[in-house]
């Protein structure tokens, strides 16, 4: 019986999306290639690994997965299909009108008498009853960058499950009529593929990165897809990200609140800058520093950098402290301003 990818990643299904995560990482680096030089059964592991990882880790493809096993792609493509064409094949050819329970039959070849299961009908549907070249789907890659690296851009060297148009049939999964031996009528192979990639300076949340041609392969000799590299970005301890605007909270002693300042705030690029306090700033007042923020993605310049002041309290007081305080009380009661506040 063929391994499932929870039992390639050593997990049961139901798995939560961190326990996957950590064990991909983990099997990742014991069988990477690298590690193992000449060991072409890691090699194949490692392929078998990323692959399982890359459905398990998507929650859309997992549950086409999940529901449809290793037909999970096909039953996509059905379903893609059928969306777009409203399950029908077109002016004078036959209408198919199917539910989830025929894919079944569908892809073991069995949709009815005279057809030849899902790749004859999906055929039908795309070119009125011809095949014809199929351009492959596009792929996304999701990869996670830290602040700095959004700021000054940064590349990734990717290790995917990558596949190719057969060689030996040419992607058509037959020769001379017969079932193709190499790729087994899939009309392509599997093998790794390390890919180079550059994040872009100013990188949100989300960016996409297009590769042309890095895709899923086409079918009937048709053209790859595209491969999306996706930027996740994590949190930072001290700055907030707010489209090219950075928030960062600064901590301001009470005394300087209240009588004006100068504190040091970090910036992104690991520079102090003083910033002048104004004499009664109150808590949570925001001050812009023009230009300190990230770089603007669309175009040239930067964002702005928005210190949120914070007013510190004093954790103790000496007695000559506490005296000039209780001072301060009762003048502030006495004042016409501080009977107001």
């Amino acid at each position: 019986m063929a391994k499932t990818y929870y039992d390639i990643l050593g997990l049961k299904p139901g798995a939560s999306d961190k326990e996957i995560k950590s064990a991909y990482r983990k099997l990742a680096r014991k069988h990477h290639p690298d590690v193992n030089p000449g060991d072409k059964g890691a090699e194949q592991r490692f392929k078998d690994i990323n692959r399982a990882y890359e459905v398990l880790s998507d929650s859309k493809k997992r549950a086409k997965y999940d529901r449809y096993g290793e037909n999970w792609e096909q039953a996509e493509a059905f379903e893609q299909a059928r969306k777009a064409y409203g399950g029908r094949a077109g002016d004078g050819a036959q209408t198919f009108h199917f539910n989830s329970g025929d894919l079944g039959d569908l892809f073991r070849g069995r949709a009815g008498a005279g057809s030849s299961g899902f790749e004859d009908i999906l055929g039908n549907l795309f070119s009125g009853g011809r095949r014809g070249p199929m351009r492959g789907q596009n792929v996304e890659y999701a990869t996670e960058i830290t602040l700095e690296e959004a700021f000054h851009g940064s590349s990734r060297t990717l290790h995917l499950q990558g596949q190719e148009r057969c060689p030996t049939c040419g992607g058509s999964g037959e020769i001379a009529g017969a079932v193709c031996h190499v790729c087994e009528g899939a009309g392509v192979v599997e093998r790794p593929e390390r890919i180079e990639v550059k994040i872009p300076a100013g990188a949100r949340d989300g960016t996409r990165v297009r590769l042309a041609g890095k895709g899923s392969p086409g079918m009937g000799g048709g053209a790859r897809g595209d491969l999306y590299v996706v930027a996740k970005l994590r949190p930072h301890p001290r700055f907030e990200r707010r489209g090219d605007d950075l928030i960062s909270d600064v901590p301001v002693p009470l005394e300087d609140a209240v009588l004006g300042g100068e504190v040091e705030v970090d910036t992104i690029e690991g520079k102090h800058i003083a910033l002048k306090i104004p004499p009664l700033t109150q808590n949570g007042r925001t001050i812009r520093l023009s230009g300190l923020g990230m770089p603007k993605l669309e175009g040239k310049g930067r964002g702005d950098l928005l210190a949120r002041v914070r007013v510190v309290l004093p954790e103790k007081l000496t007695e000559r402290e506490r005296e000039l305080f209780e001072q301060l009380r009762e003048e502030r009661r006495k004042s016409p301003a501080g009977a107001k506040a």
